[in-house]
């Protein structure tokens, strides 16, 4: 199994060496010549500095009575339409709780741009949702920084009075990511 390197800045490593496939430089360099990433990381750590990592966005979602069974035919239709349509997206999966009575939503993105991206080509699908098995957005919690869009589209599609929690600061950690 290949496993995908990815610099601190969440880009693909084509080797074992710190060279980045699209050509840019990491958004450590500048902080004591060419390092490794994980060195790189560990140096913005210890200077207090932002790390950063990939945004992260969780939503659960109270379904309508009865419509368990047309949300589960639903999920694998728009898990096929992301896929296509996203390259950027790392994870998108949907879970049901025990009592079928809520889903959540957890999506992995590279960046907030990317989850910007997402809410755009999924808007027509969620309303869709909304009118056909989702009643009503019930918590929203945002790993990274959103940008002010982001923040707008979610309070419009969770409407007021829904718990939206962010976490904009990534203190470490890594991802793993497959090549398929």
């Amino acid at each position: 199994m290949w496993m995908a390197r990815l610099d601190g800045c969440g880009r693909r490593l084509d080797s074992d060496r710190a060279q980045w496939g699209d050509g840019a430089a990491c958004c450590h360099q500048g902080t004591g010549g060419s390092m490794e990433p994980a060195a790189a990381s560990r140096r913005t750590a210890r200077q207090g500095g932002h790390m950063p990592g990939p945004f992260i966005f969780i939503a659960t979602n109270r379904l309508r009575d009865g419509r368990f069974d047309a949300e589960q035919r639903r999920v694998p239709e728009l898990s096929r339409f992301i896929e296509a349509n996203e390259p950027r997206l790392i994870a998108f999966n949907e879970y049901v709780n025990e009592e079928r009575s809520e889903v959540t939503v957890v999506q992995v993105h590279p960046d907030a741009a990317s989850m910007e991206f997402h809410m755009g080509i999924v808007a027509d699908r969620a309303r869709q949702a909304y009118a056909q098995t989702l009643e009503a957005t019930t918590g929203i919690q945002v790993f990274g920084t959103p940008s002010e869009n982001i923040l707008r589209m979610l309070r419009q599609q969770a409407g007021s009075g829904v718990p939206l929690s962010i976490h904009p600061l990534h203190l470490g950690g890594f991802t793993r990511a497959r090549e398929t």
